[in-house]
């Protein structure tokens, strides 16, 4: 189960440089995203279960979000507002493939503890938060109380820090103090992330300080085209080179590996085996246009031709 951002994307790659006042063309489409309902879909495609719980607007967008999701067969508990709009996400992708984002703030940062579905959250095995649920409050309160009822009925956790320059804004302290006080059982940054948190110059340092700090976590330590760097307290140093595709858009590609290595862990526990696996969805996502393209005979191949 996800928990957190729902959104509507809009991903935009220009065909030339932007410039003030200038006009160009480029390639644009509007979908269904968020890191956590990403996460969500990657999870099922991978062949989990997977649930998500959220917030969003009671509009359009939000009922376009909410059937992309439905028609990936992922469950969802999703509360309705009237107050805020579904959150609208802006990716902008340059030439080389590389995305900066600009995220609305819509009504999934206005989750509360009170609106959450206790008893859905309470069946879990698994919950993931994504660090866009722990940047304010709200929604903060409402995803650390799901990470308690999760773990109360058992429920192992997981967080993927979600953005190097919220981390940067918020405080490292203060962000670290948040996670400090969550069990995670496992964590998910990429490169910048990771030096955020730790303050360290090199990915190896970066994962050494995770583990000291984090010493109950696996730290699956996302390294784009130098593949993964893993370690966890059942988990000698590991690593998992990337594949070869080409880069086209990045956009989403952090959270395809998450879905697809909880869904791969959770299934038989081996975390490089899941680590496998995820790097061959997330080399499958960067090589196609958002962050959920549609699942092709590629894909299948990749799915079925990893070591088992």
């Amino acid at each position: 189960m996800a928990l957190g951002d729902l959104a509507w994307d809009v991903l935009a790659k220009p065909d030339t440089m932007l410039l003030p006042g200038g006009d160009t063309t480029g390639r644009l489409e509007l979908l269904g995203g968020g890191s956590a309902a990403n996460l969500a879909v990657w999870a099922r495609r991978t062949g989990h279960p997977a649930a998500f719980v959220g917030k969003v607007g009671r509009d359009r967008f939000g009922e376009l979000a909410t059937a992309e999701l439905q028609a990936e067969d992922v469950h969802t508990a999703l509360i309705l507002s009237d107050e805020h709009p579904t959150g609208v996400i802006l990716a902008l992708i340059d030439r080389r493939g590389q995305r900066a984002m600009l995220t609305g703030q819509g009504a999934d940062w206005e989750l509360r503890p009170e609106e959450l579905p206790g008893e859905v959250i309470a069946g879990a095995r698994h919950l993931h938060l994504t660090a866009w649920s722990l940047f304010r409050d709200p929604p903060r309160a409402a995803a650390l109380e799901a990470a308690r009822l999760a773990q109360a009925a058992g429920a192992t956790l997981s967080l993927d820090p979600g953005s190097f320059q919220m981390i940067q804004q918020l405080g490292r302290e203060t962000f670290l103090a948040v996670v400090d006080g969550v069990p995670f059982d496992v964590l998910f940054p990429n490169k910048d992330e990771a030096l955020a948190m730790s303050g360290e110059a090199t990915p190896e340092g970066a994962l050494a300080w995770l583990r000291a700090r984090y010493p109950a976590a696996l730290v699956v330590l996302k390294l784009d085209e130098d593949g993964a760097l893993l370690e966890g307290p059942d988990t000698p140093r590991a690593h998992v080179p990337a594949t070869r595709d080409e880069l086209v858009d990045a956009t989403g590609a952090g959270d395809a590996f998450g879905g697809a290595f909880l869904a791969e862990w959770l299934a038989h526990g081996d975390a490089v085996r899941a680590t496998r696996r995820a790097v061959q969805v997330g080399g499958w996502v960067v090589s196609r246009f958002g962050a959920r393209p549609p699942a092709d005979a590629a894909l299948r191949e990749r799915l079925t031709g990893v070591e088992a």
